[in-house]
């Protein structure tokens, strides 16, 4: 249950980083927008008990999710570069 939880809150952090990206917001904004949507995806999961974990563990899932997306998201763009080369 975790890890799908996990990747719902990336998958969503992913489309919500590109949906930025298409307006005129600065991209240094992502980051915070990834911490935003990690605190709020903790507060639903601990609110309505999406998953069978620890306060501190479900926060620290949440952080991760959308951290790793940020990640994701630079190594595409990495990868697109170097084979532009």
């Amino acid at each position: 249950m975790e890890i799908t939880v996990a990747l719902v809150i990336m998958a969503i952090t992913l489309i919500a980083g590109e949906i930025t990206k298409l307006t005129k917001l600065d991209n240094k904004w992502i980051p915070l927008q990834n911490l935003i949507i990690a605190i709020i995806s903790s507060i639903i999961c601990i609110i309505f008990k999406v998953q069978n974990m620890s306060i501190l563990e479900t926060i620290l899932t949440c952080i991760f999710a959308t951290m790793s997306a940020g990640g994701m998201a630079d190594m595409k763009k990495t990868i697109q570069k170097k084979e532009e080369k």
